[in-house]
């Protein structure tokens, strides 16, 4: 088997994973790039042809790992897509919004171009339309079963604990010379242990090559009793000083997660009076799927904080342009929770426009920042940023609470890999250059296993 790393190799975006065995082409993942090189590498083609690959295995729905199937579709892909039933309901929703936003983004700029004596057309990676031609490509593959394949090849899908619906993929493939069966696992993104939703992530017990996750391969969280405390001093403070609070979350896992704990919070009278705004119509749907694959989170969770209110504890969802641009006319007493994460597009950015700049205010980010990324510019210690073609000089209170990820540390990495009993070679990819290469060393010096940290573009003959 051929293994060949076409996306998220040194770097934490993109993932797309390519294999090649016996004539049989697949994908683990098929993601779209984040950050300052996004729009280039996103519309590159794809390093293989689209209409060889035969099957792509998809771990979980978050855009870096599910974003550009609808463009591998429309590039001539006609395989399967298996993947959890959750992460098929997620990936629906978030490849549509995707659409939706490339395609507004490119009439925008397009107008742009025009107004400047340009003709340039300027195309979207992919339309509504594209994503509507890739479901029918899709299949449920519940947790435990094993699929077979061609060629010999058999998988399986086992809980990473990261969102709703995440998946490892277990692989077998028999080995060209000796026939044998070999297996390879596919970490996906590895949950956190205790997440208050999320089951924690399945070990793995045996495998003869395990591509890992490395996002936080060089860092440590917060422990999750400390994080919700960190969470309540930084909303107390800023409701006390009359400012809002604005929350950069993903739509699906943190913006649940962080309104689970904000419930808890108002519950035990730790926090009062929180008035919580949801600007997403995206987690809204997103809520909609956690409600309806109950069985998939951890077990007797009160799903209540998703849509009930209570003395303490309101929760709006807004709908439309005009509820959102309301919310900045609130000057204090507002959580604003509002996408995208990392700040790259979104409602977050207009409620920053409105409020990054008062003292009174504060950002409070729950999620990993990638490097390029507006939010990671606010994390660094920026004065100023430009957001919506504005400079705006930053004076709210900047928090960053880790203890949120749905990433595992790089102490959980190194234990869900060393439950791993048998001498598996190791692949260490989807982290940041530095992360990658710091998880490598820890994993050598206390697991004593070979490892690779590929580059975009390595091949590796298993």
């Amino acid at each position: 088997m051929k293994l060949t790393f076409f996306g998220a190799a040194r770097d934490v975006t993109g993932s797309c994973i390519h294999l090649y065995h016996d004539g049989i082409e697949i994908l683990i993942d098929c993601g779209m790039h984040q950050g300052i090189k996004a729009e280039k590498l996103n519309n590159t083609p794809f390093s293989f042809n689209p209409a060889k690959i035969s099957y792509l295995i998809l771990t979980h729905a978050h855009l870096d790992h599910s974003g550009l199937i609808p463009k591998l579709v429309k590039e001539g892909f006609k395989g399967r897509i298996f993947t959890t039933p959750a992460t098929r309901d997620l990936a629906e929703i978030l490849l549509y919004d995707s659409a939706h936003i490339q395609e507004k983004d490119a009439e925008w700029l397009t107008r742009k171009n025009l107004r400047k004596g340009r003709t340039t057309v300027v195309e979207p990676v992919y339309k509504v339309e594209d994503v509507l031609a890739s479901l029918p490509y899709f299949e449920n593959v519940p947790y435990g079963l094993i699929r077979s394949l061609d060629k010999g090849i058999r998988f399986r899908l086992i809980d990473a604990g990261h969102i709703l619906g995440s998946a490892s993929v277990e692989l077998w493939f028999k080995d060209e010379t000796t026939r044998k069966e070999k297996k390879i696992v596919f970490s996906g993104d590895i949950g956190k242990s205790g997440n208050p939703l999320i089951e924690d992530p399945t070990n793995i017990e045996k495998a003869d090559y395990i591509c890992i996750e490395s996002t936080y391969g060089d860092r440590f969280h917060k422990n999750l009793s400390d994080t919700v405390e960190e969470l309540r001093e930084a909303v107390s403070e800023t409701l006390r000083k009359e400012g809002n609070v604005l929350i950069p979350a993903f739509s699906v896992g943190r913006t649940q997660d962080v309104l689970f704990v904000l419930h808890n919070l108002a519950k035990e009278n730790k926090l009062k009076n929180l008035n919580i705004f949801v600007d997403s119509p995206l987690a809204e749907k997103a809520t909609q799927v956690y409600l309806s694959h109950v069985e998939m989170l951890e077990k007797n969770v009160d799903l209540a904080f998703l849509y009930k209110n209570s003395e303490n504890y309101r929760i709006h969802f807004t709908k439309s342009v005009e509820e959102s641009q309301r919310l900045n006319a609130i000057k204090s007493g507002a959580i604003i929770i509002a996408g995208s994460g990392m700040c790259e597009g979104g409602r977050i950015r207009h409620h920053m426009k409105h409020n990054i700049w008062r003292p009174e205010c504060s950002v409070i980010f729950t999620g990993f920042q990638a490097k390029g990324t507006l939010g990671r510019l606010i994390v660094d210690g920026a004065k100023k940023a430009k957001i919506l073609g504005e400079e705006i000089v930053i004076r709210s209170k900047i928090f960053t609470i880790g203890g949120f990820s749905a990433h595992a540390d790089q102490k959980e990495l190194l234990e869900w890999l060393g439950k791993v009993k048998t001498d598996p070679m190791v692949f260490i990819n989807h982290g940041e250059e530095k992360a990658s290469l710091e998880f490598e060393k820890k994993v050598v010096e206390t697991l004593r296993m070979v490892t690779k940290v590929p580059s975009l573009g390595d091949s590796y003959e298993l």
